[in-house]
């Protein structure tokens, strides 16, 4: 028998199983974790092993994608089911304590024809969220800010992972350059070839707990999920020749039992999650930027462009806030907002190009 404490579940979320249940008598039911996503079939553990699980039809809407079960999630299993190959029946997802969703591939049209753009859920369930990127090609203020949005968002705690550090004759530099953007997070250099950092990041992945890893395609992903299993668990593939990209070598997500009894989940170069309304994640990863704006500018609609009395302006000039960094969080925060409640954005772009042009047309 496995005991799925070991895997992750606690009293809080155990507590949930069974809940929602009409009366009446019902098959039993059980917890499991789902390991990986695979097309329509889930692999699963449960307390007597690995097993494959599919989705009761009738239990799950497309009214609701973001509770379809993804990786990390626990669900509630019935029963084999003769119509499915023995397979286990997937009756319900439980609530999550983090995770990391984005935009689904379709979307639904209310009566009024208006698009709902709605999400899904990538991974879910994990206590710590490493941000990889590489010390090369993949090393940018701008992509690590978007991950680390991601990542606060998330309800995770993150930590910022350097790899190939065994590239760089001194990767110190590097190291505090990228402290200046994650501020408040700690940022560990590590190679899976030398070793180094290795021990840090075992240390913040006690037994019973997952991570998620988060990166784009070719930073290392797989090869650190190796190292820390010590084997080969992940394929690794070729690097290209002239960026050192890889070529998307985590085809699906999957989660990991490390020797010691942690859990990692390795997930496929995240480039094209997006941002999802991701206010709380942009005020944790630019607490500078939330510090200038919460000393109050002159005007409550100020657009911190050329208004006076402007106090994110006057960080600027101060030389207390790089233009570049406010420059960066603009655009992540028009992303978030965009995302979340796109009609809007859209209405308010075109009433204020409407003012300008009024405006222009005014004075000339």
């Amino acid at each position: 028998m496995i005991d799925l404490r070991e895997y992750g579940l606690t009293p809080g979320m155990a507590s949930h199983l069974g809940k929602g249940r009409g009366p009446g008598p019902a098959e039993p039911i059980e917890p499991a974790r789902v390991t990986a996503a695979l097309r329509e079939r889930y692999e699963l553990i449960t307390a007597s092993g690995p097993a494959f699980g599919r989705l009761k039809g009738s239990a799950f809407y497309d009214d609701d994608p973001g509770m379809y079960p993804t990786v990390g999630d626990f669900v509630e299993l019935q029963g084999q089911h003769a119509a499915m190959d023995g397979d286990r029946v997937i009756l319900r997802t439980l609530p999550r304590f983090s995770q990391f969703v984005r935009r689904a591939n379709n979307t639904r049209k209310r009566s009024d024809y208006q698009k709902v753009t709605r999400e899904q859920a990538i991974a879910a369930n994990f206590d710590t969220c490493f941000v990889v990127t590489s010390m090369n090609w993949d090393l940018s203020a701008a992509r690590l800010e978007r991950y680390m949005s991601q990542a606060w968002q998330s309800g995770a705690s993150p930590v910022v992972l350097l790899t190939k550090a065994d590239l760089e004759d001194d990767y110190t530099g590097i190291v505090e350059s990228v402290r200046d953007a994650a501020l408040g997070v700690e940022v560990i250099a590590v190679s899976a070839v030398s070793g180094l950092g290795m021990d840090r990041t075992r240390e913040i992945m006690p037994p019973g707990s997952t991570a998620v890893l988060l990166g784009s395609s070719g930073v290392g992903k797989s090869s650190l999920v190796n190292a820390l299993s010590g084997g080969d668990v992940m394929r690794v593939n070729a690097i290209r020749e002239g960026d050192d990209r890889g070529r998307h070598t985590t085809t699906h997500r999957q989660m990991i039992r490390l020797p010691w009894g942690a859990l990692v989940i390795d997930t496929p170069g995240m480039r094209e999650l997006g941002l999802w309304d991701a206010e709380e994640g942009l005020d944790l990863t630019f607490p500078d930027v939330e510090a200038a704006l919460a000393r109050g500018c002159r005007f409550s609609d100020c657009r911190h462009e050329r208004e006076p009395g402007c106090a994110v302006r006057e960080a600027i000039d101060s030389g207390e806030l790089e233009a570049e960094r406010w420059n960066r969080y603009a655009n992540l925060q028009r992303e978030s907002r965009f995302a979340r409640d796109k009609a809007a954005y859209l209405r308010d772009k075109s009433r204020r190009w409407k003012e300008i042009a009024k405006s222009l047309k005014d004075r000339y």
